[in-house]
């Protein structure tokens, strides 16, 4: 980060600014937005090794690791630590030379580590990142555009359409990212993750077919090693969905529903299959009923139906449960999904937070 020939505790190089040995830039970083990386550059760029100070409430959210997480992708030129409030001193023991901030706190949080004090500016009048922490929870669609794809992933609020088959997931998962596309704005980059195990029969039933022309979807049985993987991979699609999109991702089942199938398809749980459905940042299931809807009864259908509220509901996850005809069942899914946008991100600031 530093260039040859500066030493270990600076120098101001002629007709540049000045050089420091150890940088600290610190703060909330609640979340991290474009006004903060480039705090952390222009501090890098100052510096011959400089840390990044995330600091933390017990009651703030996002979590900590979570930021911590975030800065570390973002920066992993530069060590970021994370420490509660009560332990800074801790968190950074080695000596600082320069405290870097953007906002003008004075000399205070120099004093703090017995360093240097130094302000950066954004840019003229701070219109070149006219952002900040309490104009991103305030508003996080007006801000989605200064957070990095790290941060969006994980502040991305994620909906899973599930149910038996012929139910209309794919159709209702497909409206509802029409549906907010044609909000336009940040809106129209509203993404819908394909059912990965649907795309992977289809492969395969393709190979089969290379060898044998009238072979048919049902020409090989699912093998119970078949689901870990298509959980994995479905799971993988969504972060990088999360990461390139709107403040809402559409799913069209997730590792969870993947599980209810192992169930389905073997009669047996898959515990690999549970444990990457835990992992899954999900925030909204939308069920649809097989009643009225597709083929009839084959008995099937009002098992899995079932199985998937069951389970649903002895997880804790949101549910809402689609009937009716299409346009009753997308009237209610949006509503659904309106409620959750309405609460936020998990963002709100301490004071809401508590009450």
């Amino acid at each position: 980060m530093g260039s040859p020939g500066v030493g270990p505790e600076g120098g101001k190089p002629e007709g540049g600014p000045k050089r420091y040995g150890h940088g600290l830039v610190l703060g909330r970083f609640r979340p991290p937005h474009a006004g903060h990386h480039h705090l952390v550059r222009t501090a890098g760029e100052r510096c011959e090794r400089l840390t990044v100070l995330v600091r933390a409430s017990a009651d703030e959210s996002p979590s900590l690791a979570d930021r911590v997480a975030w800065m570390r992708e973002i920066h992993p030129d530069v060590l970021v630590v994370g420490a509660v409030d009560e332990d800074l001193g801790a968190a950074v023991p080695e000596r600082v030379d320069a405290v870097f901030t953007s906002e003008p706190y004075g000399e205070e949080p120099g004093r703090r580590f017995g360093a240097e004090s130094v302000t950066v500016v954004p840019g003229p009048d701070r219109t070149r990142f006219p952002v900040s922490d309490a104009a991103v929870r305030a508003d996080l669609a007006g801000s989605w555009d200064f957070l990095e794809p790290a941060v969006r992933a994980g502040l991305t609020r994620r909906v899973v359409v599930l149910g038996a088959e012929s139910t209309g997931v794919t159709t209702m998962a497909l409206a509802l990212a029409d549906h907010y596309r044609r909000r336009g704005g940040v809106w129209a980059r509203t993404r819908c993750v394909p059912a990965y195990g649907r795309e992977r029969r289809e492969l395969e039933l393709a190979g089969l077919r290379a060898e044998h022309a009238d072979a048919t979807r049902f020409g090989s049985a699912f093998r119970s090693s078949d689901f870990p993987v298509i959980a994995q991979r479905q799971a993988e699609l969504e972060e990088e969905a999360a990461r390139d999109g709107s403040p809402v991702l559409f799913c069209d089942t997730d590792a969870f529903a993947t599980a209810i199938w192992h169930e389905r398809h073997l009669g047996t749980a898959s515990a690999e299959t549970g444990e990457i459905a835990a992992r899954g940042r999900q925030h909204l299931w939308l069920l649809t009923d097989h009643r009225g809807v597709g083929r009839g009864d084959d008995g099937l259908r009002p098992w899995m139906t079932a199985r998937l509220l069951t389970q649903l509901a002895h997880t804790g996850r949101r549910t809402a449960v689609l009937s009716g005809p299409h346009e009753e069942r997308l009237a209610s899914a949006v509503a659904a999904v309106d409620a959750l946008l309405a609460e936020g991100a998990g963002l709100a600031d301490r004071t809401q937070e508590r009450r």
